[in-house]
């Protein structure tokens, strides 16, 4: 054998072993990518889950805050028309009627209209400038208009996570097929795939911009 020649078979036994290192390198790359979509993976499961979670209780309370207002109102209503049947009682028996039995008449009249105030109206004693506490119908239609608006928000935000975490999915996927084909170019489209996820991730939490579909 020439010197050359072994010269030659040295190279290309340098050049075979290089280039396995750089494949060994590029999987462990790609596993630490694996590794890094499927925590943001996780993450975008646990937004997902509290969103739906979020739909689903904020429109029971707001339901249940509506109920207890129309309630609330029909009771109001009820005092209203009961103060108003006696005002035409005291108008029409006024001349009939001892001082004492007016007076009795009026402090109910009084006592309806006062109730049917207080419906209106009626904050929480331990946090009145919070209108979002208390038992009036005020407070109760705020409350329920703030249950009504997180439960919209939530709904903005759970096909952000739906589709995110669909591309997480597919990302780590094309990933793994990368790693056994040792295929640069599934790995590009695999980087390319995660980054929609994980800005969708990001939408829904955040909600920069609202789904065009």
């Amino acid at each position: 054998m020439e010197a050359g020649d072994v010269a030659d078979q040295i190279m290309e036994l340098k050049d075979g072993k290089g280039g396995r290192e750089e494949d060994e390198r590029f999987r462990s790359r790609v596993a630490l990518m694996i590794a890094f979509m499927a925590m943001l993976l996780a993450i975008t499961s646990l937004g997902g889950g509290n969103a739906a979670e979020d739909i689903m209780n904020h429109n029971i309370h707001a339901s249940d805050t509506w109920a207890f207002y129309q309630a609330k109102n029909i009771r109001q209503t009820s005092y209203r028309i009961a103060a108003d049947m006696l005002e035409g009682e005291l108008q029409l028996h006024d001349a009939t009627l001892t001082p004492e039995a007016r007076k009795t008449l009026q402090s109910k009249i009084d006592q309806f209209k006062a109730t049917a105030a207080r419906y209106e109206s009626e904050p929480d004693p331990q946090a009145p400038d919070d209108p979002l506490r208390g038992e009036g119908k005020r407070e109760l239609a705020a409350r329920a208009a703030d249950f009504a608006t997180q439960r919209d928000r939530a709904q903005l935000q759970d096909p952000n996570f739906d589709f995110s975490e669909a591309l997480f999915q597919i990302a780590i996927v094309l990933a793994s097929v990368s790693i056994l084909a040792t295929s640069r170019l599934i790995m590009k489209v695999s980087v390319a795939v995660g980054i929609v996820a994980t800005i969708l991730m990001l939408n829904g939490y955040f909600l920069f911009f609202k789904l065009p579909f």
